[in-house]
């Protein structure tokens, strides 16, 4: 039997290849018949900033100046990443880091080597659309330039995933370090400088990047440019997100489930999947969130660019427009360095010399005083930039307004998630009542109330700040602008941002928090022969063991908070920001709102069916992220118990842990490529069945994803801090309560940190290669004088991405006693 199973697996790998290749051998023949001109994106035109001048300056001389903020927001991270660097460590505790360092080394590399994999499926379109059908420009100048703004999105996704896994490595064992010290105010300190340090790089390089494109790329070429650089980071952020996501709860259900299992302690050294753990936390909670920061805030800005050459006829308003959304995003570097040094010196003030502190406090703090220094800084700017905007002098306060709505969503949502997430949180606490006397049952239905209650009060909380957007959008912006409304929607999630670096410090600060535990056990410290005299000589540390693991337990309760609220506020700028990205479709399917606007609506059969479709692929993906993840757990489970040695082993052999870091590699990947070619191919089929079937797609994906995401991930944040609260307050470790708590915690694993996380990119990616598909759905049915071929097209990769689908659950479920 398993003899035929491996020859139909084998066959089904050939004929799901041979699909891909014909498909795309079918496309490029057509294409190549029928080139000519197009609109759309290959003719988007970024006009000339110097024609308008801003206090004197004109507007190419005032962005140059913001390469300069760019650069020091880049010393500010790196001089973040020195001071970690050279912060003490005890020799048992840097090698430990170091090790984890080393397997996150070798699981980017095979990481690296599959995203160039996939960018070929890219880029093939890209030279299609760029190159053969849409040939604006030279094709032997504009492709290239597009071809490697796309590689260098893609490597910007991963360069900062990069640069978060290394600082997150040093931070880890410091953190640990510090808590030997026995006071709680340095834990929180070092974990959130590590988060700034990443945010500061990440939104730094991304913001130098696209003023590269602006500045020094001429405006016939900049559009193309930024849709390639816009893809490449987009492919870059959903692969590392995806698969960063199924490898670290392979990882984290494989670790905890022995504890129930052996009854042995949380990170306990003899388990091999400790250290897989540990990578995992880098791998899915820094590489992913890194990678998705750089996208999103890369995206988001591309989506209004967009919309700003498309829908503003006036070419000074365009640049107006354009000149002041990059001021206002060099602003978000500046707003959250003060914010952080203002909040800096009241949490030290307060705390610095506390033995007791609550650690979600001055990380809540610093959200807010972010918030309000964004807030009164956009009114500010926005008043300097642009005081008339076509001749209308109220405009800087409506658009600053719009923004302001979108930055006080940053702030008001991750209240809305500590309200289900928070160990404070009645929600967590029902989670844990329920445990008490109905076992895992009852908590995990609780975890469902708690994810379900999240998405109505998160839902409304969005369509309150959208709405106010969207009013303050019909006060005479219609005059500038076709669809303001939309305009609206754009800006307000180019507000959820606004806080930049603080977003992206405060969901840092998990993984740190929840390594340094992890770094604490497997250094065994407690064990070093002499280790109190060496601290008290060397450090001048009277250590307290017992208070050092207390402290680290409850502030990774704090981080598993915080890590709860950054995910709300991305995929709610993925499907706010997908709105405009959307728009830019429509633009080019009824040429400037012209024809063909009866089509978006109810009456159009395709548009409803379309509505429909989304729904099913949100679905579909739900269940293939968490299969993925599901049969990695039960093979590193299966290995881990027949090699985990707890008699005569002060630690598992590094040759186990590393076994396990390479079956949660083997299913990330596996997981991911079913995914990637099947979400690919899906777009082309559903492109090139009907245009305006693919904008109900659009739009259905988008917000299925929203809902699915917010209570996927809420549902597991709550189930989480449930186990903090068991281990923490109610030290009842290796109880029965705690083993329930522990399954509902297994549960959420991957609803939190795999695939609701991975929506997000998901939508964006869809969206941004949907513009490319579409278009070259279009212009094929233009030339072919028909859409005969179209349909053909659409049904051989149809065909493609069910393979995939299929291969999903049937190539990747659990072949037990009872398959």
């Amino acid at each position: 039997m398993r003899t035929w199973l491996a020859s139909a697996w084998s066959l089904g790998n050939r004929f799901a290849k041979w699909s891909a290749i014909s498909a795309f051998l079918a496309l490029i023949t057509a294409a190549a018949t029928s080139a000519q001109e197009a609109g759309g994106e290959a003719g988007l035109k970024v006009p000339d900033l110097s024609q308008v001048t801003f206090r004197g300056i004109d507007g190419h001389k005032l962005l140059l100046f913001g390469i300069v903020f760019c650069v020091f927001g880049l010393i500010f991270g790196l001089s973040i990443y020195s001071r970690l660097k050279g912060m003490p460590v005890h020799k048992s505790m840097r090698d430990i880091s170091e090790l984890i360092y080393e397997t996150c080394k070798t699981y980017l590399f095979t990481q690296g080597k599959f995203l160039i994999f996939l960018w070929l499926f890219i880029a093939v379109v890209i030279v299609l659309y760029f190159g053969v059908l849409a040939p604006v420009h030279p094709t032997a100048v504009t492709l290239p330039i597009i071809l490697v703004f796309s590689i260098i999105g893609m490597a910007g996704s991963y360069g900062v995933a990069w640069f978060g896994i290394r600082v997150n490595t040093f931070a880890n064992s410091r953190t640990a370090f510090a808590a030997l010290r026995g006071k709680p105010y340095p834990i929180y300190h070092t974990p959130l400088e590590a988060g700034m340090s990443i945010g500061m790089m990440l939104i730094s390089v991304e913001l130098l990047m696209m003023l590269f494109i602006l500045l020094f790329i001429p405006g016939d070429y900049a559009g193309p440019c930024f849709i390639g650089f816009a893809i490449g980071e987009s492919l870059g952020a959903a692969v590392l997100r995806i698969a960063g996501g199924i490898f670290t709860k392979i990882a984290d259900i494989g670790s905890d489930l022995m504890k129930i299992v052996f009854k042995i302690k949380e990170d306990d050294a003899r388990n091999p999947g400790v250290i897989a753990d540990c990578t995992g936390d880098n791998a899915g909670d820094s590489v992913g969130p890194s990678a998705d920061g750089f996208e999103t805030y890369g995206v988001t800005g591309v989506a209004l660019i967009t919309f700003i050459l498309l829908a503003v006829k006036d070419p000074k308003v365009q640049v107006q427009l354009l000149v002041w959304i990059f001021v206002m995003r060099i602003m978000m570097l500046v707003s959250s360095a003060g914010a952080y040094f203002i909040n800096g010196f009241i949490a030290k003030a307060k705390y610095g010399n506390a033995d007791k502190m609550n650690y979600e406090a001055p990380l809540t703090s610093l959200v807010w005083i972010t918030s309000i220094v964004s807030i009164a800084l956009t009114y500010v700017i926005s008043y300097l930039i642009i005081p008339t905007l076509g001749g209308d002098a109220s405009q800087w306060w409506k658009l600053g307004t719009i923004i302001s709505c979108g930055t006080l969503a940053g702030a008001v949502i991750p209240e809305l998630v500590k309200v289900f997430t928070s160990t404070e949180s009645r929600h967590v606490r029902e989670v844990v009542s329920s445990a008490e006397e109905g076992g895992a049952s009852l908590g995990i239905l609780s975890g469902f109330v708690a994810g379900n209650f999240s998405a109505y009060y998160i839902g409304l909380a969005m369509v309150l700040l959208m709405s106010m957007g969207y009013l303050i959008s019909t006060l005479n912006l219609g005059v500038l602008m076709l669809a303001p409304a939309v305009f609206a929607f754009g800006l307000v999630a180019f507000g959820f941002l606004g806080m930049g670096p603080v977003t992206i410090a405060v969901d840092s600060y998990g993984p740190v928090t929840d390594n340094a535990q992890s770094v604490y056990e497997l250094s065994l410290i407690e064990q070093v022969p002499g280790i109190q005299q060496e601290l008290k000589k060397d450090y001048s540390i009277d250590v307290n063991f017992e208070r050092a693991k207390e402290m680290l337990e409850a502030n990774d309760g704090a981080g598993n908070t915080f890590k709860a609220t950054a995910k709300p506020v991305l995929i709610g700028t993925a499907v706010v920001g997908a709105t405009t990205m959307i728009f830019s479709i429509i633009m080019a399917l009824t040429h400037g709102l012209t024809e063909n606007v009866n089509n978006l609506s109810l009456l159009h059969a395709p548009f409803v069916l379309g509505l429909i479709t989304g729904g099913a692929m949100i679905y579909w993906f739900t269940g293939a992220s968490t299969q993925a993840v599901t049969t990695g757990a039960y093979r590193a489970v299966e290995f881990i118990k027949a090699n985990i040695h707890l008699e005569g082993a002060a630690a598992a052999s590094v040759a186990d842990s590393k076994k396990v870091v390479e079956i949660c590699t083997q299913y990330a990947q596996k997981g991911m490529l079913n995914i990637f070619i099947a979400v690919f191919f899906a777009t082309l089929a559903f492109a090139f069945i009907e245009p305006f079937f693919f904008i109900g797609y659009l739009f259905s994906i988008a917000i299925f994803g929203l809902y699915q995401a917010i209570f996927m991930a809420n549902a597991g944040g709550a189930w989480d801090n449930a186990k903090k609260i068991v281990e923490v307050e109610l030290k009842q470790k290796g109880t029965p309560l705690h083993d329930a708590t522990v399954v509902g915690d297994t549960v959420g694993d991957p609803f939190k940190d795999t695939s609701s996380v991975a929506l997000n990119p998901v939508i964006k990616f869809t969206t941004l290669f949907g513009l490319l598909a579409v278009e070259l759905a279009v212009q094929l049915t233009a030339s072919q004088g028909g859409n005969g071929l179209t349909h053909i097209l659409a049904a051989a990769f149809f065909i493609v991405s069910f393979v995939f689908v299929y291969r999903s659950f049937y190539g990747m479920r659990i072949r037990g006693s009872a398959a």
